[in-house]
C-alpha cells in the first residue's frame, strides 16, 4: 500500500481542511442542479393554434373570433384544433362565408400564442404539433452530453489530476451555460446544452473522488452526501427563481452567472494527495499532506511522511483494468447496472414533473425539498445497514413506487403526485448511495475511470428516459412500467455485490477479494470517537482494507 490511509489518521477524517473542501462542492452543485432541470420551466405549455393571418387579406375587418372560426377546424370537444387550419383559398369572403372551408392541412405560416406571453422555448422556437419531440429529444442531447463527459473527464482526471479537470469543467459550464442565453437557433441551444451536460459529468464525477480522497471511512458518506443535500436545495432554488423569471433568456443568464464566483477561491482547492502518490509525486504529496495538516493543527510525524511510497502500479489505470480480474469484473457489471437503472429512474420522475397533474413549480419544489431528508437519511442509513442493503432495498422500492403510479387514474393527480415523491425520495437516496459506494469499491489508480465508466452508464439511461416518454402516445402507463421494472432487476442484482462500510480506500488493482466487513458498530464508532482495537491501539475503522 501506498500509506496515504494511515498519514490521512493523523490528519484528521474530517477536519477543517475536509470541511473547508466540502464547502467549495457548495456553488457547483447548486449550479449542477440549475443545469439539469431548468428546461422543464423554460418549455411551459401555452395555447396554441395555426397563424391563420391569410384570411385578413379578404377581410381586414375580421374579429379575431370571427377569423378563428372561419379558419380553424374543432376537434370533438368543440375547442379550435392546434395543429391543423383550412387550407388557404383565392377565394372573396362572402364566398368563405357562404360554402365554408373542408381541406385542411398541416400549419404551414407557423403558430400564434397568447399575446403578452413571456418568451418561451416553446413559443420562440415552436415546439409544438409536429415539433413537439425537439424538447425530449434536446434532454437526450443533454444526456449525451454528460455521456460523453463521464467518458472524457473520467480517463483525463485520473491522467492530469483532480484539480485541473475541476477548473475545465467549471470554465466550460460557465461559457457555455452564459452563451445559451444567447443562441439564434434551437439546434445551436440543444449543441450548447451538450457541452453544458459533459461540464457537469466533469464537476460532479472528480468532486466526488477529490472528497472521497480526503476524507475518512466513517465520514466519508456524510461529506459526500451533504453535496448531494446542496444538490437538491439547488431544485428547490430552480423553482423559485423560474417563477420569478419567466423570461427562459434571463433565467439562463440567473443560472449560470453564479458559477464564475468559484474562481475566487479555486487557488484555495487541493490536490488529491492519494492521486499524487499514485503518480510517483510524493514530494507534492508531502507539501499537501503537511499543508492539510497545518489547517486542521494535527503535525505528521517525518518518519511516517517518509513511509510514503508509490503503489506498483504507478500509471494510470485503463478501462480493461476493470474487467481483467473476476471480482473487479464482476463488481464493474453490477455497479454499471445499478447506475443504469438508478439514472432510469430517477430521470423518468424528475423529467416527468410537468405531467402530474398538479402546479408544476409547487412540484418541482417538493421534489426538491423531498431529496434533502433522503440524502441526510442515507448518511445515517449507511452506517447502520451498510452498503449494500442499503442500494438494494432502495432500488427495488423505487422501481415499485413507479409500477404503483402505472394503475394509478388520470384523474387522481393528488395521489400521483404523492407517490412519485415517494419515488424520487427513494430514487435519490439510492443515487447518493450508488456515490459513496461505487468511490469505495474501486481503487485509486482506476477509480476516476471506474465512476466515470459508471457515470457513463447513468447518463446512457438519462439519454434514453426522455425518449422512453415518447412511448405513451400508445398508452400512458408504458414509460413509468419501464421506470418501474428496471430497477427492480438492479436490486435484486446489488445483493451480489461485497461490503465496504467502514473500510480504508483500496490504492491498487493487488489480486484478492474485498473482505466482508460488518458495519453494526461503525455508527457507534463514529460517534464515541476513534475507539481502539486489539491491533495495537489502531483505529478499527482502518483494519481492514477493500482489496480487488
Amino acid at each position: 500500500m501506498s500509506g496515504v490511509g494511515e498519514v490521512l489518521e493523523v490528519v484528521g477524517d474530517f477536519g477543517p481542511f475536509q470541511k473547508r473542501l466540502v464547502l467549495f462542492t457548495v456553488l457547483p452543485c447548486l449550479s449542477v442542479a440549475f443545469h439539469q432541470f431548468c428546461q422543464l420551466f423554460m418549455v411551459s405549455d401555452v395555447p396554441h393554434h395555426c397563424d391563420t393571418s391569410w384570411i385578413r387579406a379578404v377581410g381586414p375587418n375580421l374579429t379575431e373570433e370571427e377569423q378563428l372560426n372561419l379558419t380553424l377546424p374543432r376537434g370533438a370537444d368543440g375547442a379550435y384544433e392546434q395543429c391543423r387550419r383550412y387550407s388557404p383559398v383565392d377565394w372573396d369572403l362572402d364566398s368563405i362565408r357562404s360554402y365554408g372551408l373542408n381541406a385542411t392541412e398541416e400549419c404551414r405560416s407557423g403558430w400564434v400564442y397568447p399575446a403578452g406571453q413571456p418568451p418561451s422555448l416553446l413559443t420562440e422556437y415552436d415546439l409544438v404539433c409536429d415539433r413537439k419531440d425537439l424538447n425530449d429529444i434536446s434532454q437526450s442531447i443533454y444526456m449525451l452530453g454528460m455521456f460523453l463527459g463521464s467518458m472524457i473527464f473520467g480517463l483525463l482526471s485520473d491522467r492530469v489530476g483532480r484539480r485541473p479537470v475541476i477548473l475545465m469543467s467549471v470554465i466550460l459550464q460557465g461559457f457555455f451555460g452564459l452563451g445559451i442565453a444567447f443562441v439564434p437557433h434551437f439546434y445551436v441551444y440543444m449543441a450548447f446544452r451538450c457541452v453544458v451536460g459533459a461540464s457537469v459529468s466533469g464537476i460532479t464525477m472528480t468532486i466526488l473522488a477529490l472528497a472521497t480522497e480526503w476524507i475518512g471511512a466513517s465520514s466519508r458518506p456524510m461529506a459526500v452526501l451533504s453535496s448531494h443535500c446542496c444538490f437538491a436545495v439547488g431544485q428547490m432554488l430552480l423553482a423559485g427563481l423560474s417563477y420569478g423569471i419567466r423570461n427562459w433568456r434571463l433565467l439562463e443568464i440567473a443560472g449560470s452567472a453564479p458559477i464564475f464566483a468559484s474562481f475566487l477561491y479555486f487557488h484555495m482547492l487541493p490536490e488529491s494527495a492519494r492521486w499524487l502518490v499514485t503518480k510517483g509525486k510524493i514530494e507534492e504529496a508531502k507539501k499537501v499532506l503537511q499543508k492539510a495538516a497545518s489547517f486542521n493543527k494535527r503535525t505528521i510525524p517525518p518518519e511516517l511522511l517518509e513511509q510514503l511510497n508509490p503503489v506498483k502500479q504507478t500509471k494510470s489505470g485503463s478501462v480493461l483494468d476493470l474487467f481483467r480480474k473476476k471480482q473487479l469484473r464482476k463488481v464493474t457489471l453490477i455497479m454499471l447496472c445499478a447506475w443504469f437503472v438508478n439514472s432510469l429512474v430517477y430521470y423518468g420522475l424528475s423529467l416527468n414533473v410537468t405531467n402530474f397533474g398538479l402546479d408544476i413549480y409547487l412540484t418541482q419544489l417538493a421534489f426538491g425539498a423531498v431529496e434533502i431528508p433522503a440524502r441526510v437519511g442515507c448518511i445515517f442509513m449507511l452506517q447502520w445497514f451498510g452498503r449494500k442493503k442499503n442500494q438494494a432495498v432502495l432500488l427495488l422500492l423505487s422501481g415499485l413506487v413507479c409500477l404503483v403510479i402505472t394503475v394509478i387514474p388520470e384523474d387522481q393527480p393528488v395521489a400521483t403526485t404523492v407517490l412519485a415523491i415517494i419515488g424520487k425520495f427513494t430514487a435519490s437516496a439510492s443515487f447518493s448511495t450508488s456515490y459513496v459506494y461505487s468511490a469505495e469499491l474501486f481503487p485509486t489508480v482506476i477509480r476516476q475511470t471506474g465512476l466515470g465508466l459508471c457515470s457513463m452508464s447513468a447518463r446512457l439511461s438519462g439519454v434514453m428516459a426522455p425518449l422512453i416518454f415518447l412511448l405513451d402516445r400508445y398508452h400512458r402507463a408504458i414509460p413509468m412500467a419501464i421506470f418501474g421494472s428496471a430497477p427492480v432487476v438492479g436490486g435484486l442484482l446489488c445483493f451480489l455485490l461485497p461490503e465496504t462500510c467502514g473500510t480504508d480506500l483500496a490504492d491498487d488493482t493487488g489480486a484478492g477479494c474485498p473482505s466482508a466487513e460488518v458495519c453494526a458498530n461503525a455508527y457507534s464508532s463514529s460517534e464515541n470517537g476513534d475507539r481502539k482495537g486489539k491491533d495495537h491501539g489502531q483505529d478499527n475503522e482502518y483494519t481492514k482494507t477493500t482489496r480487488f
